[in-house]
Order: C-alpha cells, then sequence, then structure tokens
C-alpha cells in the first residue's frame, strides 16, 4: 500500500496516491455535465427557500416572496368551485321543497349535493348505502316513524329527533315500563307476547290473550289499537317485519322494560338551509320516500 501520488501513464490521469495489491485508484475528475447538474439543484434549491414556503419553523414556516400556500389554493379552488354552483344553489334556495321536483335539472343537481352531504355527515349511523343498523333507521324501505313525504323528512333533518337545545325536534318517549315499575315482569311477558302476535311471529296463545287486554290499557294509545302506529307521536308500526332494535322476543323485552331513547342531531343548526334542502331530497329519492298528503280544501 502507498501513499505516494504520481500520473497514470495510460490516462495521463494523476492518482489519489492511495494502492492496495497493484490497484491504484484514479484522481478522475467529475464530468461537467455532471457538476453543472449539481450546481443547478443547488442554485434551484435556494430560489425555492426564497420564493416558496419550505423552512419549518417552530410555529410555521417561511413565508416566502410570492405569498403561495396550500391553504391559499384550496380557498381559490374552493371559491372557484362556490362561484360556479352559486346560480344552481341559488336556484335551490329560492324553490320550494316540494316545488323541486318540477325541474328535472334542479332536482339531479340537488340530488347529487344531498349524496355528497350524505356522504360527510350521515353514513356513520345509517351507512354508507343507507341500510342503517340496529337502532339507526333504513332509509331504503317504506317505513317512516315521522312520516316519508318530502316535507316530513325535511323536518325531521331541520330539527333532529329528541335533539336538546330545538325546540322543534321531533319528541316521543316510550315509558320504561319495568324500570319505572308500571308493569311486572309476567305482565311484560305477556305484552311481548301479543307483539310478536300482532308482527306474525307467534299464534295467537294464552300469554297472548292476556297482553292484548295489557296492551289496550298501555300501548294503544300511542300505537294504536291495533299497533299501527302513529306518526304524529313517532309511534313504530308493530304489525310490520320492520325493527329498529330487533323482534325477537329477548330485544322487545329489553324495550319495553328499559325504553329506547335515540337521538339525531338537529342539522339545521349544523349545515346550511341549503344542503338541509338537498339531504331532504336525496333521502326521498333512496326508494322509501312518499308524495305529499293531498292539500286540504278548507285551506
Amino acid at each position: 500500500m502507498s501513499d505516494e501520488k504520481r500520473v497514470d501513464e495510460a490516462t495521463g490521469t494523476e492518482t489519489v496516491g492511495h494502492e492496495w495489491d497493484g490497484i491504484e485508484e484514479l484522481d478522475t475528475p467529475m464530468p461537467r455535465w455532471w457538476l453543472i447538474t449539481l450546481f443547478g439543484t443547488i442554485i434551484f434549491a435556494i430560489g425555492y427557500c426564497f420564493a416558496y414556503p419550505s423552512i419549518p419553523l417552530l410555529h410555521s414556516s417561511t413565508a416566502g416572496y410570492l405569498g403561495w400556500t396550500s391553504h391559499g389554493q384550496l380557498d381559490a379552488e374552493l371559491a372557484a368551485d362556490h362561484a360556479r354552483k352559486a346560480p344552481i344553489l341559488a336556484a335551490i334556495a329560492r324553490t320550494p321543497i316540494e316545488r323541486i321536483a318540477d325541474d328535472p335539472r334542479l332536482l339531479a343537481a340537488a340530488q347529487e349535493g344531498g349524496k355528497a352531504a350524505f356522504k360527510v355527515n350521515c353514513t356513520q349511523c345509517h351507512g354508507s348505502g343507507a341500510a342503517g343498523a340496529k337502532g339507526y333507521p333504513n332509509l331504503n324501505d317504506d317505513d317512516w316513524l315521522w312520516g316519508g313525504d318530502i316535507k316530513a323528512i325535511h323536518q325531521t333533518l331541520q330539527h333532529g329527533v329528541r335533539y336538546p337545545g330545538d325546540d322543534a325536534t321531533r319528541m316521543s318517549q316510550m315509558p320504561a315500563f319495568g324500570r319505572d315499575g308500571i308493569l311486572k315482569a309476567e305482565q311484560i311477558d305477556d305484552v311481548v307476547s301479543y307483539v310478536r302476535f300482532l308482527s306474525h311471529q307467534e299464534p295467537f296463545n294464552i300469554s297472548a290473550r292476556r297482553g292484548k287486554e295489557i296492551f289496550a290499557q298501555n300501548c294503544a294509545a300511542c300505537h294504536g289499537a291495533e299497533g299501527k302506529g302513529n306518526r304524529q307521536l313517532g309511534a313504530p308500526n308493530l304489525t310490520d317485519a320492520i325493527w329498529l332494535y330487533g323482534g325477537d322476543r329477548q330485544t322487545i323485552t329489553e324495550t319495553v322494560t328499559n325504553a329506547r331513547y335515540g337521538i339525531m342531531p338537529a342539522w339545521g343548526q349544523r349545515l346550511d338551509p341549503v344542503t338541509v334542502k338537498m339531504l331532504a331530497l336525496y333521502v326521498h329519492s333512496l326508494g322509501g320516500g312518499e308524495k305529499l298528503p293531498p292539500a286540504d280544501p278548507a285551506k
């Protein structure tokens, strides 16, 4: 091994003085194109640091002489998108919700906007396909606690269900018949037998016969004498096969014993009026929406 520098005869290039087992390292200069590229990237990096926010500071970064920020670009793009949508949103805002369906273009735009809003605000409970889950209604069927026409859906979305802080919220409260000592355990068992008879899950046996009388005294005021529910009170129809929490004996017993108290936000307090209107139109379009009831001629 030698550290003596010399000029290599074959190439005319000076060695760096390193030699190992007869092999020497040449001090070959970098290619000119490579050096130009290297210095060019250094100059570009310095210029970028002056032009754009780049050097991280404690709570922010250097601002840059061009004044560009990703937040600013996002705001500009959102403003441009809002300006593009402004005419159609204004038309939706000034058109009564029951008249929007008269304009197919307006209806399509409103439903598309409602679909986007649904994905952001509603899928957490109702699911991406609006099929619901235990305790969260399926919005695709034709079973509605408070009404399925466009005005009723809009009212429910606007003011929510049992939502504190909104005086116009949908409000109902089923008594906790077991927890509050209104009915004894054996009476609840009989009522459950009768409810399961109404929903065609059990035959009309002796227990259901006793439960029918208890139902008439304690439940018919809200659910109706035939158990078909009351939308004015948010009382569900007990005769169909649609259950919010489940229709098996154990679940119905739990419901009668301790009651249920689901809450939906008053979206009118969280979203702008046009978005709430578009949400109502989208939910109405899912398959279970109903026509408006005929107008009262007396009005």
